[in-house]
């Protein structure tokens, strides 16, 4: 295709609506980019002009097992997101310690995540996005089949209930062990969104976020890795974000959960998006913020 389409002053266009040749075209200059640097470069054709700081962070697995390679993303349309890092799924009488799990396994990622939020605080454009699962005090929003499975697992103790000890009803909103620990307090600037599902996008104001944001590409961590962090991740590949999950930033209620959940995101060249760690991505955001 000629200059005035690939320029840098060419009409930044929407994914959909490019023309089958031009999106054949696009992918095969990124392919032949990535063979000759191992990077999936951002695609500034499609976004526009890089508008914050270009990161570049390691993943590792890609695009086969043993292999690495390195996602470009722009630090002003890049969001951290920090899934349900609530008391009711990493604290003592909480939703998954009254389930009877082990809670060393969902508190894990506290420390990692922390390390995370203090580095893209300390002066970096990158959003942070809290999300929240719970439902309404009257359980209005809370499925029959999904409150009854809770009751079941708890013995007794369920959705909506207070356990002995606990500090509220189990995942209900307003509750002290529905709210994010105080470990990762949400701080002035950063988003809370609300859901009452595993996913996010179907029932919540994270999507509408996300768009107004202006959003391309977004850091997963949380609880839990196979579930709720699955779940909202898969539902954003599928839409056209860019997901890279950060591993010791997230944790399942049973660690071959979690790694089989680790490993499902890095087949077929990363099926749901790439996977690093905090380590690679704090170093990452150093490099890009260390001119200034």
């Amino acid at each position: 295709m000629d200059n005035e389409s690939f320029g840098p002053k060419a009409k930044v266009k929407e994914d959909s609506e490019l023309s089958k040749e031009e999106k054949l075209a696009r992918v095969q200059e990124d392919y032949e980019m990535f063979l000759e640097t191992r990077t999936f470069k951002f695609p500034s054709w499609l976004y526009g002009p890089v508008q914050g700081k270009l990161i570049k962070v390691e993943i590792e697995d890609c695009p086969n097992f043993g292999d690495k390679a390195f996602v470009e993303f722009d630090s002003a349309r890049t969001a951290i997101i920090v899934v349900d890092m609530q008391v009711d799924f990493c604290g003592k009488n909480g939703y998954v310690d009254i389930m009877g799990y082990d809670l060393s396994l969902t508190a894990g990622p506290i420390k990692p995540i922390k390390n995370i939020l203090d580095a893209v605080r300390n002066g970096t454009d990158i959003k942070v996005i809290h999300t929240r699962e719970g439902h309404m005090p009257n359980l209005a929003d809370l499925p029959y089949n999904k409150l009854l499975r809770s009751k079941i697992i708890g013995k007794g103790v369920g959705i909506g209930d207070k356990p002995e000890g606990g500090e509220g009803q189990l995942l209900v909103r307003g509750e002290k062990n529905w709210n994010i620990i105080d470990d990762l307090t949400p701080v002035d600037g950063e988003y809370v969104i609300d859901k009452s599902a595993k996913g996010a996008f179907a029932h919540s104001d994270f999507g509408v976020t996300l768009k107004k944001l202006g959003i391309t590409h977004l850091i997963m961590t949380g609880i839990t890795t196979d579930v709720c962090v699955h779940t909202i991740m898969r539902e954003a590949n599928d839409i056209g974000y860019w997901c890279i999950l950060l591993k010791d930033c997230t944790g399942a209620t049973n660690q071959e959960n979690y790694e089989s959940a680790i490993k499902q995101i890095k087949m077929q060249g990363g099926v749901f998006g790439w996977v690093t760690d905090s380590n690679k991505f704090t170093n990452a955001i150093k490099d890009g913020f260390g001119s200034e």
